[in-house]
């Protein structure tokens, strides 16, 4: 996808071929959604399109690809715009291209099963839960782990998923795949993120882990993760980088 991000994220407003044919006879004959396709696969044959929708403006379609990145084109897919999309509500802007993101990633948190993950949970009632996808050596994510004890304290649930910055060859995913295959992941965790060894038997089946991790990380690329920590509520809303446990409450609703 190098050769289209190259020419689309980088600015703000690109036209796509300009000299392309979409008026003859056999276009004519296609829906919007295929032209728009037929014009962005001209451009990079690779494409990874996940959808192609009517927008609510008149005559615009939005277009996601891999990563939850959201552009919008013309029905002639000649015109491509590339920012978010705004809707007046009464007094208020609401950003539509991130309300379409979150509904998007909190179906692929559907897909989870809770026992893949390291999970943190209050002692007593759980009042909210944030997913946060991880490396362990990453500075902010151990700043964020520092104050596992205050998010619980506030009735936040935290639920790790793997993500080695450095992808399946790095060192990272090796650590990541011991502590989800130790008797005790949450030790696990703690020593990593402490900078030390696992102090716990690695007793699991190594290479099931490392496929646990696998999928992790290329759900994070999917949904957009590009750093560590990066957190999601279970709307979906994502939340780039570290937040004080108090700001995390605060978005949650469960300060008081």
């Amino acid at each position: 996808m190098a050769k289209f991000s190259a020419l689309l994220l980088a600015t703000l407003v690109t036209t796509a071929t300009a000299h392309a044919d979409v008026k003859n006879n056999t276009s004519a004959a296609l829906s919007p959604q295929s032209v728009i396709e037929n014009q962005l696969k001209k451009i990079d044959a690779s494409i990874p399109i996940e959808s192609i929708i009517e927008s609510p403006m008149p005559g615009v379609y939005q277009v996601t690809i891999q990563g939850g990145n959201i552009f919008y084109s013309s029905a002639t897919g000649q015109h491509l715009l590339r920012g978010d999309m705004l809707e007046v509500r009464g007094e208020r802007l609401v950003n539509l291209s991130e309300e379409q993101k979150s509904r998007q990633n909190a179906k692929l948190l559907k897909t989870l099963n809770t026992e893949d993950m390291v999970i943190f949970s209050p002692k007593g009632e759980t009042k909210g839960v944030v997913y946060a996808f991880t490396d362990v050596d990453c500075g902010y994510c151990r700043k964020l782990h520092r104050e596992v004890g205050e998010l619980n304290d506030l009735g936040i649930e935290l639920r790790y998923l793997a993500f080695p910055r450095g992808g399946k060859n790095s060192p990272v995913f090796n650590k990541l795949a011991d502590a989800w295959c130790s008797v005790d992941r949450k030790q696990a965790m703690n020593d990593l993120k402490a900078g030390k060894s696992i102090s716990v038997e690695i007793a699991g089946d190594v290479n099931a882990c490392k496929s646990v991790i696998d999928r992790q990380y290329n759900l994070g690329v999917q949904m957009g993760v590009s750093g560590t920590p990066a957190m999601v509520l279970e709307s979906g809303r994502m939340i780039p980088g570290y937040r004080p446990a108090a700001d995390i409450a605060s978005m949650l609703g469960t300060e008081s």
